[in-house]
C-alpha cells in the first residue's frame, strides 16, 4: 500500500482519530515524542552510514620487507 494513496481526506480522518484518542492537551506531548524519535532515528542512521564510509576510507600501509629490516639493522 502506497502512503500517497491515503490522500488528504484520509489524513484528516487519521488526525481526528488521534485527537480523539489523546485529547487536545496531550497532542503536543505526542508530537514532541514523535519528533524526538525521528531525530534519534536519523542520527542513528547517519552514524551507521558514517561507520561504513570510515571503513571504506581506511588505508593500508605496506608491510616491512626483509630487505628493509636488514637495512635498519646495519
Amino acid at each position: 500500500m502506497n502512503l500517497a494513496a491515503i490522500g488528504v481526506p484520509g489524513l484528516i480522518i487519521i488526525l481526528v482519530i488521534i485527537l480523539i484518542l489523546f485529547g487536545p492537551r496531550k497532542l503536543p506531548e505526542v508530537g514532541s515524542a514523535v519528533g524526538k524519535t525521528l531525530a534519534e532515528f536519523k542520527k542513528a542512521t547517519k552514524d551507521i552510514m558514517g561507520d561504513d564510509e570510515e571503513k571504506d576510507k581506511t588505508t593500508v600501509t605496506p608491510a616491512k620487507t626483509i630487505e628493509n629490516d636488514k637495512k635498519d639493522i646495519n
